[in-house]
């Protein structure tokens, strides 16, 4: 191993007689030296998405105890959190976002600790940040409950990503720790258009758009880019890819402001990070459903680097065979279908994931070259 590798630990999801995944999952925690935090006393946020109800794909609630039972073990005080969303759903005020979490089985009973939506009742509840390093973002708008935390935990669900490739470490933390305006500040590079040729007038897009930017006019879709802020919501939920990204850049200003937006987030105090890759929907949890996986479970990774953690896991998905009838699959068999060489482009073409860990590698996150340790 050279001195810019760091380790990764890996466990697959084997479980026979006499142990089970919840444990493996807190020997893989132990293997990857969480016990070296001075936990005692400190406040630790565990950063997870909870998920949109109606999906069914997000980490089940018993992951979560796991991790909150290994911090309570070493002394330390855990919460989940996680903050509002800028796209209309259950989740974009504390009130609604923490009955889906409960809805979705996250409660003080069955995860041992408590729930706490870091932005607070309207997502205005935030914490300016300075970014070491930050070129787009100089100060992050990071939900104060997250940055009043002593340690920070991620407990990822790895999977597809509309816009970012796939949603793994650097996404959940990133996005996911902004406030309702961080999340608006990283979205804001560009804006959807309508291919009109491919829409049919579902009005699909309507319903997922928060801001009304989207109208249907003799059964096509236009969108008005002076109120769309960018979110992406309805590049995923267009049945006939007829909305797409019109800006080039705009998926890597998204992925090097969400680096950003980590990197603020962990500088300076204990962190450390889960990628759990199962379940690999082709998009975000976000969503109110959930489609079939578009490949094979995997396991549970662990490690200090971000960076490396999602590296690895993107390496794992790449080297699996994809679903038969998943929408990757569906893709891959399509008459105009042009290897991207990559599962989660080949999924999502408008998508593109290596320039996040690329930009949080320059600025100092972590590394992407890793060596993986099987538990």
């Amino acid at each position: 191993m050279t001195a810019k590798q760091s380790k990764v630990y890996y466990s697959d999801l084997r479980a026979l007689p006499g142990t089970n995944l919840i444990t493996k999952l807190k020997k893989l925690m132990r293997a990857a030296g969480i016990s070296n935090i001075d936990f005692e006393k400190k406040m630790t946020a565990i950063k997870i998405h909870f998920g949109e109800p109606g999906n069914l794909s997000y980490l089940r609630p018993n992951y979560a105890k796991a991790v909150a039972d290994v911090v309570k073990e070493l002394g330390g005080r855990p919460f989940l959190t996680d903050c509002n969303t800028l796209y209309v759903g259950r989740r974009k005020d504390a009130l609604e976002h923490l009955e889906a979490a409960y809805e979705n089985g996250f409660s003080p009973f069955s995860t041992g600790c408590h729930v706490i939506i870091a932005d607070g009742l309207k997502g205005t509840d935030d914490v300016e940040v300075p970014v070491a390093g930050g070129e787009l973002v100089k100060t992050a708008k990071i939900g104060r409950a997250v940055m009043d935390a002593d340690i920070f935990i991620s407990l990822n669900h790895f999977k597809g990503h509309e816009a970012a490739g796939f949603g793994g470490a650097l996404k959940n933390i990133g996005m996911g720790c902004g406030s309702r305006a961080g999340k608006m500040e990283m979205h804001c590079s560009g804006k959807p258009e309508v291919n009109q040729a491919k829409c049919v007038g579902c009005k699909t897009c309507t319903r997922v758009c928060a801001h009304g930017a989207i109208t249907v006019t003799d059964k096509k879709a236009s969108i008005d880019h002076s109120k769309c802020v960018g979110c992406g919501r309805c590049l995923g939920m267009c049945n006939f890819n007829a909305i797409f990204n019109g800006n080039d850049s705009a998926v890597q200003e998204l992925n090097v402001k969400m680096a950003e937006y980590a990197k603020a987030v962990v500088d300076g105090r204990p962190s450390f990070h889960i990628n759990l890759v199962i379940d690999i929907s082709p998009f975000c949890d976000c969503h109110g459903e959930n489609d079939v996986p578009i490949l094979p479970d995997i396991g549970m990774f662990a490690s200090f680097d971000p960076v490396a953690l999602d590296q690895a896991c993107a390496d794992a998905c790449n080297a699996q065979k994809p679903i038969p009838g998943s929408l990757l699959d569906e893709h891959m068999h399509a008459d105009d279908f042009c290897d991207l060489h990559d599962h989660f482009r080949n999924t999502t073409p408008e998508s593109e994931w290596e320039s996040c860990l690329a930009h949080a590698e320059k600025i100092g996150l972590g590394h992407r070259a890793y060596e993986l340790i099987k538990v």
